[in-house]
């Protein structure tokens, strides 16, 4: 049957064969199309979603190779997503061996997870955008989340193809109004389906009683009190309708300029002092008497929250003394597109010069610094016993990704899945970071669009990969997070503000007999099957312990320590690219050079700092303590599991994280039973690790990037080497030399 083939034709770089190939060429798919009975595949519509164009006899190519084999089947878009339908029987179906999202399909792409679109005419890639005059013969797609779908529309009828390119361009680029996002269609058509999970117990901070809850569970309501003047926005639509300041604050303060210039309490540390944040006072330009006023105002806060020698407080300005939005924007254009890898020609050419890319990106550097401004909070909270006030324009970008990471670092609560969930909808979403404008969901201003949030996630991956025991969840829970950003049946990170999405809920009371009932992204049950969820959660994890200080002493969880860049002290030879064994000077010292900075990065802490930062990891770790990162150069590494889960090329069948994780959770389950036997007891409390999912069983046919990768396409290597290689060296002493892979879950 045609439908279940794969379609062979063009030429390239030789590539392994499939286990089934179909020989009709795409020509004879052309010349023969009213003899082929194209088997229909059904196209899942969510409640409320609509199809809006559609083209038949569309390839959808394989990204291995050059070969331009692909499926046959056809492309779709709704007002929800791009759907490619096709019969592949190259996918695997058991459920042991995927990890499949109820909402999203393996070809589905939802319109906010499209990044940018590619045209390709007469073998030249252009981007689209706009209205065409002529349509592409090839149409390339890179999505947010690092996906790249390449489909060939050459023997697609004229009138399908202008229909299917312009309806795609136009619903990925144009412009949107807020009431137009598919979010608000499927609350209103999906009432009876958005009932909360009742096992979800993250707090959501939209009632007074949560925020007092906080402060109660941190020992923050002695001096910090939770406030209502809020309620109904009168006082500022940035804020949310209840949230904590300093007790001796009169309330009246907090109306006088709108919101701003007030020290908000963020959390309090277990020796009193408090994370507060800050957003700057207005300027107004030649108004000396307001200028005066605000001037007054603001030292009349200061007084409130600094009163030497009792309460100290050290403000840290992020606005001046840190990043810029714009050098987080302008770094993470730069990194991602390392892998935004078109074909496996362009991998291997572009390997040669993946560290001086990474480096260049600066993307691991950001990454270093914002841990490494953390933990200078942490020392101040920690160490030298002050108050710390962080200042910033809104206060809702880099106040929410310090504060959330210092609470990371120092409150083992936020470590939990219920925790960090919790933190995110206080520090994020009642914080009013612009999910709306950072995202860039209604495609209004790309000057706005700055992953903020994904920065943040990527910092608390760079925890999680080191020290794995202290984290109830996984790698995976972080990257199906940053997924989620995209999908918009949630409402979590569709919103400027609290403010702006109540409003828009009370006009949709208006105009409708019920509510809308918006889902949030933390029921995962929308998106994962009970045993898919099972790998959000860490089967690693360390509960507190209940021995008693004798007994805990000396007591600590050993890893491996691994490095993420060629460039270091051990005598194991240095590594070109990714995979290659590295001979030639020229190489190492252009390596060497590029990365110094990277390695010599911890000179640049102070005193104080180095200090407080080196006696932390001379001593064992508590894991439901104090946790601090390494941040030197080798130990900021790259996130594998997001970053190159679509590559093929970067799988490693039966190594990685995963297949360690696996050898540790038979080991784990081995102990349990021996300990059942020797207690003589029923099959019990090693219930948990009994859950662990079969998923991870079976080591040796795991991905390196499970659970993402497909585990059956094996990466072709190249037969010779590609032309980024001829420069360096003979080609015929190149091809002889083996190559050596080096386990991409320690990058």
């Amino acid at each position: 049957m045609l439908g279940k083939g794969v379609v062979g034709g063009g030429g390239g770089t030789k590539a392994p064969k499939p286990s089934f190939v179909s020989y009709v060429r795409p020509e004879e798919i052309h010349t023969n199309e009213k003899e082929v009975t194209e088997k229909e595949v059904t196209l899942h519509l969510l409640p409320g979603e609509q199809l809006l164009c559609e083209a038949s006899t569309v390839l959808k190519y394989v990204q291995e190779d050059s070969c331009q084999r692909g499926i046959y089947g056809k492309l779709v878009c709704t007002d929800f997503k791009i759907a490619f339908l096709g019969d592949d029987d190259s996918a695997l179906d058991n459920d042991e061996t995927q990890f499949k999202n109820k909402v999203i399909g393996e070809n589905d792409i939802t319109l906010h997870c499209v990044d940018q679109i590619y045209g390709v005419f007469d073998e030249k890639k252009k981007t689209l955008f706009g209205q065409l005059k002529k349509y592409p013969e090839k149409l390339i797609i890179h999505c947010k989340d690092l996906r790249v779908f390449h489909f060939c529309l050459r023997y697609t009828k004229e009138e399908e193809v202008k229909r299917i390119v312009s309806g795609i361009i136009h619903h990925t680029q144009a412009p949107k109004l807020l009431k137009r996002l598919f979010l608000f269609s499927y609350a209103a058509a999906a009432q009876n389906h958005a009932a909360t999970d009742p096992r979800n117990h993250t707090v959501m901070f939209d009632t007074l009683k949560d925020w007092c809850w906080e402060l109660e569970r941190t020992k923050g309501s002695v001096k910090y009190k939770a406030v209502s003047v809020n309620e109904g926005y009168k006082v500022c639509e940035r804020l949310p309708a209840y949230f904590v300041v300093p007790t001796p604050l009169p309330e009246e303060d907090l109306s006088r300029f709108q919101g701003h210039g007030i020290p908000l309490w963020c959390w309090s540390c277990h020796n009193g002092c408090a994370l507060l944040k800050m957003s700057a006072l207005p300027k107004k330009e030649q108004d000396d008497g307001l200028s005066q006023m605000q001037k007054s105002f603001l030292d009349g806060i200061y007084k409130t929250i600094h009163r030497p020698p009792y309460e100290i407080v050290k403000t840290e300005d992020l606005s001046s003394n840190f990043l810029s939005l714009q050098d987080i924007q302008t770094a993470y254009s730069k990194f991602k597109q390392l892998f935004l890898i078109d074909n496996s020609t362009e991998f291997w050419d572009t390997d040669i010069k993946w560290f001086s890319l990474l480096e260049s990106s600066s993307w691991l550097d950001i990454i270093r610094r914002c841990l490494k401004k953390a933990i200078e909070i942490t020392e101040c909270l920690e160490a030298q016993n002050m108050n710390v006030l962080l200042l910033e324009e809104n206060a809702s970008d880099l106040c929410c990704l310090v504060s959330s990471l210092v609470q990371v670092m120092m409150d083992p609560h936020c470590r939990t899945r219920i925790g960090f969930q919790s933190l995110v909808q206080k520090e994020w979403i009642m914080g009013g970071h612009s999910f709306l404008d950072r995202c860039n969901h209604l495609r209004q201003s790309d000057k706005e669009e700055v992953p903020v949030f994904l920065l943040f996630l990527d910092c608390v991956w760079q925890l999680v990969h080191q020290h794995p025991p202290a984290f109830d969840f996984t790698e995976t829970y972080l990257t199906v997070l940053s997924d989620s950003l995209y999908i918009p049946i949630f409402s979590t990170f569709f919103f400027n503000s609290p403010h702006q999405k109540d409003n828009v809920g009370r006009e949709s009371q208006d105009t409708q007999s019920k509510p809308l009932n918006l889902l949030t992204v933390w029921d995962w049950s929308v998106q994962f099957e009970p045993k898919a969820q099972m790998l959000l959660k860490n089967p690693l994890y360390v509960e507190k312990p209940k021995l008693d200080k004798g007994q805990r002493k000396g007591m600590r969880f050993k890893h491996q320590r691994q490095l993420s860049l060629p460039l270091t002290q051990s005598k194991s030879s240095p590594k070109r690219g990714f995979f290659r064994e590295e001979t030639d000077h020229l190489i190492k010292n252009l390596l060497g050079k590029r990365i110094s900075k990277l390695i010599n990065s911890s000179d640049e802490l102070h005193d104080n700092f180095r200090e407080f930062y080196d006696s932390w990891h001379s001593k064992p770790t508590d894991y439901h303590g104090l946790l601090l990162p390494h941040i030197e150069g080798p130990e900021i590494k790259v996130w594998a599991q997001r970053y190159l889960r679509w590559i093929p090329e970067a799988q490693i069948l039966g190594g990685g994280r995963a297949a360690t994780v696996s050898k540790l959770l038979e080991m784990m389950e081995e102990v349990e039973r021996l300990q059942e036997k020797i207690d003589a007891r029923p099959h019990g409390q090693g219930a948990l690790l009994a859950e662990a999912p079969l998923l991870l069983r079976g080591s040796a046919r795991l991905s390196a990037l499970f659970p993402f990768a497909l585990l059956q396409r094996h990466p072709s290597k190249p037969v010779l080497p590609t032309s980024g290689w001829k420069a360096l060296g003979d080609e015929e002493d190149l091809a002889k030399r083996e190559d050596e892979f080096v386990d991409l879950g320690d990058v």
